[in-house]
Protein backbone atom coordinates (compact mmCIF):
# COMPACT_ATOMS: atom_id res chain seq x y z
CA UNK A 1 0.00 0.00 0.00
CA UNK A 2 1.45 3.33 -1.07
CA UNK A 3 1.32 6.33 1.18
CA UNK A 4 1.22 9.80 -0.31
CA UNK A 5 3.75 11.72 1.77
CA UNK A 6 2.71 14.99 0.13
CA UNK A 7 -0.87 14.62 1.23
CA UNK A 8 -1.67 17.12 3.97
CA UNK A 9 -2.95 15.54 7.19
CA UNK A 10 -6.58 16.17 8.02
CA UNK A 11 -6.98 19.22 10.20
CA UNK A 12 -8.40 18.48 13.65
CA UNK A 13 -11.89 19.85 14.25
CA UNK A 14 -11.88 23.09 16.30
CA UNK A 15 -12.78 22.42 19.95
CA UNK A 16 -15.87 24.60 19.81
CA UNK A 17 -17.34 22.42 17.05
CA UNK A 18 -17.30 19.30 19.24
CA UNK A 19 -20.87 18.26 20.02
CA UNK A 20 -20.24 17.66 23.72
CA UNK A 21 -18.74 21.17 24.12
CA UNK A 22 -21.75 22.75 22.42
CA UNK A 23 -24.16 20.71 24.56
CA UNK A 24 -22.24 21.63 27.74
CA UNK A 25 -22.44 25.34 26.90
CA UNK A 26 -26.14 24.96 26.10
CA UNK A 27 -26.73 23.25 29.47
CA UNK A 28 -24.92 26.05 31.32
CA UNK A 29 -26.92 28.75 29.52
CA UNK A 30 -30.15 26.83 30.13
CA UNK A 31 -29.47 26.49 33.87
CA UNK A 32 -28.61 30.19 34.17
CA UNK A 33 -31.71 31.32 32.27
CA UNK A 34 -33.93 28.89 34.17
CA UNK A 35 -32.68 30.22 37.50
CA UNK A 36 -33.02 33.93 36.75
CA UNK A 37 -36.04 33.87 34.40
CA UNK A 38 -38.10 30.83 35.42
CA UNK A 39 -41.42 31.93 33.89
CA UNK A 40 -39.92 32.48 30.44
CA UNK A 41 -37.78 29.33 30.72
CA UNK A 42 -40.80 27.08 31.30
CA UNK A 43 -42.03 28.06 27.83
CA UNK A 44 -38.76 26.75 26.32
CA UNK A 45 -39.82 23.17 27.06
CA UNK A 46 -41.02 23.03 23.46
CA UNK A 47 -37.39 23.13 22.22
CA UNK A 48 -36.42 20.02 24.18
CA UNK A 49 -39.63 18.21 23.27
CA UNK A 50 -39.21 19.12 19.59
CA UNK A 51 -35.65 17.77 19.47
CA UNK A 52 -36.61 14.48 21.13
CA UNK A 53 -39.56 14.15 18.72
CA UNK A 54 -37.24 14.69 15.75
CA UNK A 55 -34.87 11.99 16.98
CA UNK A 56 -37.71 9.57 17.76
CA UNK A 57 -38.96 10.20 14.20
CA UNK A 58 -35.76 8.66 12.78
CA UNK A 59 -35.30 5.83 15.33
CA UNK A 60 -37.70 3.38 13.64
CA UNK A 61 -36.05 3.51 10.17
CA UNK A 62 -32.55 3.35 11.74
CA UNK A 63 -33.40 0.19 13.70
CA UNK A 64 -35.32 -1.38 10.81
CA UNK A 65 -32.56 -0.85 8.24
CA UNK A 66 -29.73 -1.85 10.61
CA UNK A 67 -31.40 -5.06 11.77
CA UNK A 68 -32.92 -6.09 8.42
CA UNK A 69 -29.70 -5.60 6.40
CA UNK A 70 -27.63 -7.19 9.16
CA UNK A 71 -29.77 -10.34 9.21
CA UNK A 72 -30.07 -10.40 5.42
CA UNK A 73 -26.30 -10.91 5.18
CA UNK A 74 -26.34 -13.87 7.58
CA UNK A 75 -26.40 -17.32 6.02
CA UNK A 76 -26.69 -19.04 9.41
CA UNK A 77 -29.90 -17.92 11.11
CA UNK A 78 -29.06 -19.97 14.21
CA UNK A 79 -26.65 -17.13 15.04
CA UNK A 80 -29.64 -14.78 15.47
CA UNK A 81 -31.09 -16.95 18.21
CA UNK A 82 -27.65 -17.37 19.76
CA UNK A 83 -27.00 -13.62 19.89
CA UNK A 84 -30.47 -12.93 21.32
CA UNK A 85 -30.09 -15.70 23.91
CA UNK A 86 -26.72 -14.42 25.11
CA UNK A 87 -28.04 -10.86 25.22
CA UNK A 88 -30.96 -11.91 27.42
CA UNK A 89 -28.67 -13.82 29.78
CA UNK A 90 -26.59 -10.66 30.15
CA UNK A 91 -29.68 -8.45 30.58
CA UNK A 92 -31.25 -10.67 33.24
CA UNK A 93 -28.00 -10.97 35.20
CA UNK A 94 -27.11 -7.29 35.38
CA UNK A 95 -30.66 -5.94 35.67
CA UNK A 96 -31.21 -8.18 38.69
CA UNK A 97 -27.83 -7.17 40.11
CA UNK A 98 -28.82 -3.50 39.76
CA UNK A 99 -32.04 -4.13 41.69
CA UNK A 100 -30.13 -5.93 44.47
CA UNK A 101 -27.51 -3.18 44.72
CA UNK A 102 -30.24 -0.51 45.00
CA UNK A 103 -31.89 -2.50 47.79
CA UNK A 104 -28.65 -3.07 49.69
CA UNK A 105 -27.69 0.61 49.54
CA UNK A 106 -31.17 1.69 50.70
CA UNK A 107 -30.92 -0.63 53.72
CA UNK A 108 -27.41 0.52 54.61
CA UNK A 109 -27.75 4.30 54.03
CA UNK A 110 -31.49 4.58 54.86
CA UNK A 111 -31.94 7.99 53.17
CA UNK A 112 -35.61 8.28 54.23
CA UNK A 113 -35.05 7.47 57.89
CA UNK A 114 -36.17 10.20 60.30
CA UNK A 115 -38.47 12.10 57.89
CA UNK A 116 -41.59 10.80 59.73
CA UNK A 117 -44.05 11.69 56.96
CA UNK A 118 -47.73 10.92 57.51
CA UNK A 119 -49.00 9.50 54.16
CA UNK A 120 -52.46 10.97 54.88
CA UNK A 121 -51.03 14.48 54.60
CA UNK A 122 -49.84 13.85 51.04
CA UNK A 123 -52.01 14.82 48.08
CA UNK A 124 -52.92 11.64 46.15
CA UNK A 125 -54.00 13.75 43.15
CA UNK A 126 -50.36 14.70 42.52
CA UNK A 127 -49.53 11.13 41.49
CA UNK A 128 -52.89 10.03 40.09
CA UNK A 129 -51.78 10.25 36.45
CA UNK A 130 -48.82 7.96 37.17
CA UNK A 131 -50.97 5.49 39.12
CA UNK A 132 -53.51 5.39 36.27
CA UNK A 133 -50.74 4.83 33.72
CA UNK A 134 -49.25 2.03 35.84
CA UNK A 135 -52.48 -0.01 35.60
CA UNK A 136 -51.69 -0.78 31.97
CA UNK A 137 -48.10 -1.67 32.86
CA UNK A 138 -48.67 -5.45 33.18
CA UNK A 139 -46.61 -8.36 31.82
CA UNK A 140 -49.50 -9.54 29.64
CA UNK A 141 -50.02 -6.08 28.15
CA UNK A 142 -46.28 -5.78 27.53
CA UNK A 143 -46.06 -9.13 25.66
CA UNK A 144 -49.14 -8.44 23.53
CA UNK A 145 -47.82 -4.98 22.67
CA UNK A 146 -44.70 -6.44 21.03
CA UNK A 147 -46.75 -7.51 17.99
CA UNK A 148 -47.92 -4.50 15.93
CA UNK A 149 -51.37 -4.22 14.36
CA UNK A 150 -49.81 -4.33 10.90
CA UNK A 151 -46.41 -4.59 9.27
CA UNK A 152 -46.26 -0.88 8.50
CA UNK A 153 -47.81 0.40 11.75
CA UNK A 154 -44.64 -0.57 13.64
CA UNK A 155 -42.72 2.03 11.64
CA UNK A 156 -45.22 4.78 12.48
CA UNK A 157 -45.68 3.95 16.18
CA UNK A 158 -43.44 4.67 19.15
CA UNK A 159 -42.63 1.13 20.31
CA UNK A 160 -39.00 0.12 19.77
CA UNK A 161 -39.86 -3.54 20.38
CA UNK A 162 -42.49 -3.52 17.62
CA UNK A 163 -39.96 -2.11 15.15
CA UNK A 164 -37.40 -4.69 16.27
CA UNK A 165 -39.93 -7.54 15.94
CA UNK A 166 -40.87 -6.57 12.37
CA UNK A 167 -37.23 -5.91 11.41
CA UNK A 168 -36.19 -9.38 12.63
CA UNK A 169 -39.05 -11.06 10.74
CA UNK A 170 -38.25 -9.08 7.58
CA UNK A 171 -34.50 -9.70 7.92
CA UNK A 172 -35.04 -13.44 8.35
CA UNK A 173 -37.24 -13.41 5.23
CA UNK A 174 -34.51 -11.61 3.27
CA UNK A 175 -31.87 -14.05 4.53
CA UNK A 176 -33.90 -17.07 3.41
CA UNK A 177 -34.47 -15.57 -0.07
CA UNK A 178 -31.13 -13.80 -0.61
CA UNK A 179 -30.86 -14.34 -4.38
CA UNK A 180 -34.42 -13.33 -5.22
CA UNK A 181 -34.41 -10.49 -2.68
CA UNK A 182 -31.12 -8.94 -3.83
CA UNK A 183 -32.81 -5.78 -5.26
CA UNK A 184 -34.58 -5.22 -1.93
CA UNK A 185 -31.35 -5.74 0.04
CA UNK A 186 -29.46 -3.35 -2.26
CA UNK A 187 -32.24 -0.78 -1.86
CA UNK A 188 -32.08 -0.98 1.97
CA UNK A 189 -28.28 -0.59 1.89
CA UNK A 190 -28.66 2.49 -0.33
CA UNK A 191 -31.46 3.86 1.87
CA UNK A 192 -29.13 3.68 4.89
CA UNK A 193 -27.01 6.54 3.51
CA UNK A 194 -29.67 9.30 3.54
CA UNK A 195 -31.16 7.98 6.79
CA UNK A 196 -27.85 8.29 8.65
CA UNK A 197 -27.20 11.65 6.99
CA UNK A 198 -30.50 12.84 8.51
CA UNK A 199 -29.25 11.60 11.90
CA UNK A 200 -26.06 13.62 11.39
CA UNK A 201 -28.09 16.74 10.56
CA UNK A 202 -30.38 16.28 13.57
CA UNK A 203 -27.41 15.98 15.92
CA UNK A 204 -26.43 19.54 14.97
CA UNK A 205 -29.67 20.64 16.65
CA UNK A 206 -28.76 18.85 19.90
CA UNK A 207 -27.47 22.00 21.68
CA UNK A 208 -30.79 23.78 21.03
CA UNK A 209 -32.74 20.82 22.43
CA UNK A 210 -30.40 20.58 25.43
CA UNK A 211 -30.79 24.31 26.13
CA UNK A 212 -34.59 24.16 26.06
CA UNK A 213 -34.83 21.01 28.18
CA UNK A 214 -32.45 22.28 30.87
CA UNK A 215 -33.97 25.79 30.99
CA UNK A 216 -37.43 24.24 31.51
CA UNK A 217 -36.20 21.85 34.22
CA UNK A 218 -34.54 24.55 36.33
CA UNK A 219 -37.32 27.09 35.65
CA UNK A 220 -40.08 24.64 36.58
CA UNK A 221 -38.56 22.86 39.59
CA UNK A 222 -35.82 25.23 40.69
CA UNK A 223 -32.42 24.30 42.06
CA UNK A 224 -33.66 24.55 45.65
CA UNK A 225 -35.81 21.41 45.41
CA UNK A 226 -32.64 19.36 45.24
CA UNK A 227 -31.66 20.35 48.77
CA UNK A 228 -34.99 19.21 50.20
CA UNK A 229 -34.30 15.62 49.22
CA UNK A 230 -30.54 15.77 48.78
CA UNK A 231 -30.10 12.52 50.69
CA UNK A 232 -32.10 10.49 48.19
CA UNK A 233 -30.68 12.21 45.12
CA UNK A 234 -27.09 11.93 46.40
CA UNK A 235 -27.51 8.28 47.34
CA UNK A 236 -28.96 7.45 43.94
CA UNK A 237 -26.19 9.23 42.03
CA UNK A 238 -23.53 7.55 44.18
CA UNK A 239 -25.08 4.10 43.65
CA UNK A 240 -25.32 4.62 39.88
CA UNK A 241 -21.72 5.85 39.79
CA UNK A 242 -20.63 2.77 41.77
CA UNK A 243 -22.51 0.48 39.39
CA UNK A 244 -20.95 2.04 36.27
CA UNK A 245 -17.38 2.34 37.56
CA UNK A 246 -17.10 -0.82 39.67
CA UNK A 247 -19.60 -3.34 38.25
CA UNK A 248 -19.56 -2.36 34.57
CA UNK A 249 -15.87 -1.40 34.94
CA UNK A 250 -15.11 -4.97 36.06
CA UNK A 251 -17.12 -6.37 33.14
CA UNK A 252 -15.19 -4.14 30.73
CA UNK A 253 -11.83 -5.12 32.30
CA UNK A 254 -12.69 -8.83 32.03
CA UNK A 255 -13.53 -8.34 28.36
CA UNK A 256 -10.29 -6.39 27.77
CA UNK A 257 -11.45 -2.82 27.33
CA UNK A 258 -11.43 0.19 29.63
CA UNK A 259 -14.71 1.66 30.89
CA UNK A 260 -13.27 5.18 31.17
CA UNK A 261 -11.98 5.10 27.58
CA UNK A 262 -15.40 3.92 26.46
CA UNK A 263 -17.08 6.78 28.34
CA UNK A 264 -14.72 9.22 26.66
CA UNK A 265 -15.53 7.68 23.27
CA UNK A 266 -19.29 8.21 23.73
CA UNK A 267 -19.04 11.55 25.58
CA UNK A 268 -21.07 13.40 22.93
CA UNK A 269 -23.95 11.00 23.42
CA UNK A 270 -23.63 11.06 27.23
CA UNK A 271 -23.99 14.86 27.38
CA UNK A 272 -26.95 14.65 25.03
CA UNK A 273 -28.65 12.08 27.29
CA UNK A 274 -27.81 14.22 30.34
CA UNK A 275 -29.43 17.30 28.83
CA UNK A 276 -32.58 15.65 27.48
CA UNK A 277 -33.09 12.98 30.22
CA UNK A 278 -33.78 10.54 27.39
CA UNK A 279 -31.47 7.75 26.30
CA UNK A 280 -33.47 7.52 23.07
CA UNK A 281 -32.07 10.90 21.97
CA UNK A 282 -28.65 9.30 21.42
CA UNK A 283 -29.75 5.87 20.13
CA UNK A 284 -29.12 6.37 16.38
CA UNK A 285 -25.69 7.91 16.98
CA UNK A 286 -24.47 5.25 19.41
CA UNK A 287 -25.50 2.44 17.04
CA UNK A 288 -23.32 4.01 14.36
CA UNK A 289 -20.44 4.49 16.82
CA UNK A 290 -20.58 0.90 18.07
CA UNK A 291 -20.24 -0.38 14.51
CA UNK A 292 -17.24 1.94 14.06
CA UNK A 293 -15.88 0.50 17.31
CA UNK A 294 -15.74 -2.98 15.79
CA UNK A 295 -19.09 -4.53 16.76
CA UNK A 296 -20.89 -6.28 13.91
CA UNK A 297 -24.03 -4.68 12.49
CA UNK A 298 -26.06 -7.78 13.45
CA UNK A 299 -25.10 -7.61 17.12
CA UNK A 300 -25.59 -3.83 17.34
CA UNK A 301 -28.98 -4.08 15.64
CA UNK A 302 -30.20 -6.82 17.98
CA UNK A 303 -28.68 -5.85 21.33
CA UNK A 304 -29.13 -2.05 21.50
CA UNK A 305 -32.88 -1.87 20.68
CA UNK A 306 -33.66 -4.93 22.85
CA UNK A 307 -31.63 -3.49 25.72
CA UNK A 308 -33.79 -0.35 25.70
CA UNK A 309 -36.62 -2.49 27.07
CA UNK A 310 -34.86 -5.30 28.92
CA UNK A 311 -31.59 -3.86 30.23
CA UNK A 312 -32.44 -0.78 32.29
CA UNK A 313 -29.78 -0.77 35.01
CA UNK A 314 -30.41 2.82 36.11
CA UNK A 315 -34.18 2.31 36.30
CA UNK A 316 -33.69 -0.85 38.36
CA UNK A 317 -31.38 0.84 40.89
CA UNK A 318 -33.90 3.68 41.17
CA UNK A 319 -36.88 1.37 41.73
CA UNK A 320 -35.62 -0.53 44.77
CA UNK A 321 -33.86 2.50 46.24
CA UNK A 322 -36.92 4.76 45.84
CA UNK A 323 -39.31 2.06 47.12
CA UNK A 324 -37.37 1.65 50.36
CA UNK A 325 -36.89 5.43 50.70
CA UNK A 326 -40.67 5.96 50.60
CA UNK A 327 -41.22 3.14 53.11
CA UNK A 328 -38.60 4.64 55.47
CA UNK A 329 -39.93 8.19 55.10
CA UNK A 330 -43.53 7.09 55.79
CA UNK A 331 -42.57 4.81 58.72
CA UNK A 332 -43.78 1.71 56.87
CA UNK A 333 -41.27 -0.99 57.87
CA UNK A 334 -40.73 -3.66 55.23
CA UNK A 335 -39.84 -7.21 56.17
CA UNK A 336 -37.22 -9.07 54.17
CA UNK A 337 -40.05 -11.10 52.63
CA UNK A 338 -41.77 -7.91 51.46
CA UNK A 339 -38.50 -6.51 50.13
CA UNK A 340 -37.92 -9.73 48.22
CA UNK A 341 -41.45 -9.42 46.83
CA UNK A 342 -40.68 -5.87 45.63
CA UNK A 343 -37.48 -7.19 44.05
CA UNK A 344 -39.30 -9.96 42.16
CA UNK A 345 -42.11 -7.64 41.00
CA UNK A 346 -39.59 -5.02 39.90
CA UNK A 347 -37.77 -7.64 37.80
CA UNK A 348 -40.94 -7.97 35.72
CA UNK A 349 -42.39 -4.45 35.82
CA UNK A 350 -39.09 -2.81 34.83
CA UNK A 351 -39.07 -4.70 31.54
CA UNK A 352 -40.48 -2.57 28.80
CA UNK A 353 -40.03 0.76 30.56
CA UNK A 354 -39.13 3.13 27.75
CA UNK A 355 -35.94 5.18 27.91
CA UNK A 356 -37.84 8.45 28.24
CA UNK A 357 -38.53 10.85 31.07
CA UNK A 358 -41.18 9.64 33.53
CA UNK A 359 -41.13 5.94 32.58
CA UNK A 360 -39.25 5.01 35.76
CA UNK A 361 -41.85 6.85 37.84
CA UNK A 362 -44.73 4.95 36.22
CA UNK A 363 -42.90 1.65 36.69
CA UNK A 364 -42.33 2.46 40.38
CA UNK A 365 -46.05 3.12 40.87
CA UNK A 366 -46.88 -0.21 39.19
CA UNK A 367 -44.48 -2.05 41.51
CA UNK A 368 -45.52 -0.49 44.82
CA UNK A 369 -49.24 -0.91 44.13
CA UNK A 370 -48.82 -4.68 44.45
CA UNK A 371 -47.48 -4.55 48.04
CA UNK A 372 -50.43 -4.75 50.41
CA UNK A 373 -50.84 -1.67 52.59
CA UNK A 374 -47.91 0.20 51.03
CA UNK A 375 -48.47 3.99 51.16
CA UNK A 376 -48.37 4.46 47.39
CA UNK A 377 -49.24 8.14 47.83
CA UNK A 378 -45.75 8.46 49.31
CA UNK A 379 -44.52 8.59 45.71
CA UNK A 380 -45.52 12.26 45.84
CA UNK A 381 -42.49 12.77 48.11
CA UNK A 382 -40.08 12.22 45.23
CA UNK A 383 -42.19 13.82 42.50
CA UNK A 384 -40.26 17.08 42.79
CA UNK A 385 -36.82 15.53 42.42
CA UNK A 386 -37.72 12.70 40.03
CA UNK A 387 -36.81 14.91 37.08
CA UNK A 388 -33.30 15.37 38.49
CA UNK A 389 -32.94 11.61 38.96
CA UNK A 390 -34.22 10.82 35.48
CA UNK A 391 -30.97 12.14 33.98
CA UNK A 392 -28.97 9.64 36.03
CA UNK A 393 -31.39 6.81 35.18
CA UNK A 394 -31.07 7.53 31.46
CA UNK A 395 -27.26 7.82 31.62
CA UNK A 396 -26.87 4.53 33.51
CA UNK A 397 -29.27 2.73 31.15
CA UNK A 398 -27.39 4.11 28.15
CA UNK A 399 -23.93 3.11 29.43
CA UNK A 400 -25.20 -0.32 30.45
CA UNK A 401 -26.51 -1.07 26.95
CA UNK A 402 -23.32 0.19 25.31
CA UNK A 403 -21.22 -2.15 27.45
CA UNK A 404 -23.68 -5.01 26.84
CA UNK A 405 -23.33 -4.65 23.06
CA UNK A 406 -19.54 -4.85 23.15
CA UNK A 407 -19.61 -7.85 25.51
CA UNK A 408 -22.17 -9.82 23.47
CA UNK A 409 -20.23 -9.03 20.27
CA UNK A 410 -17.08 -10.41 21.92
CA UNK A 411 -18.91 -13.54 23.11
CA UNK A 412 -20.11 -14.10 19.54
CA UNK A 413 -16.66 -13.48 18.00
CA UNK A 414 -18.24 -10.57 16.12
CA UNK A 415 -15.99 -7.91 17.60
CA UNK A 416 -12.95 -6.53 15.81
CA UNK A 417 -10.71 -6.18 18.86
CA UNK A 418 -7.95 -4.40 16.94
CA UNK A 419 -10.44 -1.76 15.82
CA UNK A 420 -11.78 -1.53 19.39
CA UNK A 421 -8.32 -0.84 20.79
CA UNK A 422 -7.55 1.67 18.05
CA UNK A 423 -10.79 3.63 18.48
CA UNK A 424 -10.68 3.68 22.27
CA UNK A 425 -6.99 4.47 22.28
Amino acid sequence: MEIDLNQAPAKPKPWYKALYIQVLVAIAIGITLGHFHPVFSIELKVLGDLFISLVKMIIAPVIFITVATGLASMSNLKAVGRVTGKAFIYFLTFSTLALIIGMIVANVVQPGNGMNIDPKTLDPKAIQDYVDASKDHTLTHFILDIVPKSLMSSLTGDSILQVLFVAIMFGVGLSMTQEKSKPVIDFLHALAHPIFKIVEILMKLAPIGAFGAMAFTVGKYGLGVLWNLAGLVGTFYFTAFFFVVVILGAVAWYNKFNIFKLLRYIKDELFLVLATSSSESALPNVMKKLEKLGCSKQVVGLVIPTGYSFNLDGTNIYMTLAALFIAQACNFPLSWEQQLMILLIAMLSSKGAAGVTGAGFITLAATLAVVKGFPVQGIALILGVDKFMSECRALTNFIGNTVATIVVAKWENQLDEEKLKKELG
